[in-house]
């Protein structure tokens, strides 16, 4: 008696499905990055050659319009005068020794430079903290 298998494994793979699954991915990654804008004013940073990294806990813009703006974390929003020392206060609070990128227009007032970094001493006197103001630059061409 002869047995003959009804199923035979078949040894040719077949890559039709690999590549539509890659390209697949490659759809869903490049819709996903252009989704993903960063909420950043756009500024002509003065230039520097000194370069330092920090940890940022808060960023705060100063436009050329003379206009503060602040970013937490990811959401960016526009900040008048008088609700600045609040914002910046609520900021660092539970921070210790927190950082505060100050990102300013070159054409800015150098007095709404030294208004943030008059804040942030105030902050660190009442509540006792060692908070810091840096200035952020772009490099030299």
């Amino acid at each position: 008696m002869a047995l003959k298998k009804r199923n035979r494994a078949n040894p040719n793979f077949s890559m039709a499905s690999m590549s539509d699954l890659v390209f697949l991915l490659l759809i869903f990654f490049m819709i996903t990055s252009t989704l993903i804008a960063p909420n950043a004013i756009k500024l002509l940073l003065p230039q520097s050659e000194s370069r330092t990294i920090a940890k940022q806990t808060v960023t705060v813009y100063i436009d050329e319009d003379q206009q503060y703006a602040m970013e937490i974390g990811k959401r960016a929003m526009v900040v008048s005068d008088s609700t600045l020392v609040y914002n910046i206060k609520n900021a660092l609070s539970g921070v210790e020794d927190g950082s505060v990128v100050l990102r300013s227009n070159h054409n800015a007032p150098i007095q709404l430079v030294v208004n943030i970094y008059d804040i942030v001493d105030r902050i660190n006197k009442e509540s006792n903290t060692k908070h810091k103001v840096i200035l952020a630059t772009k490099p030299k061409e």
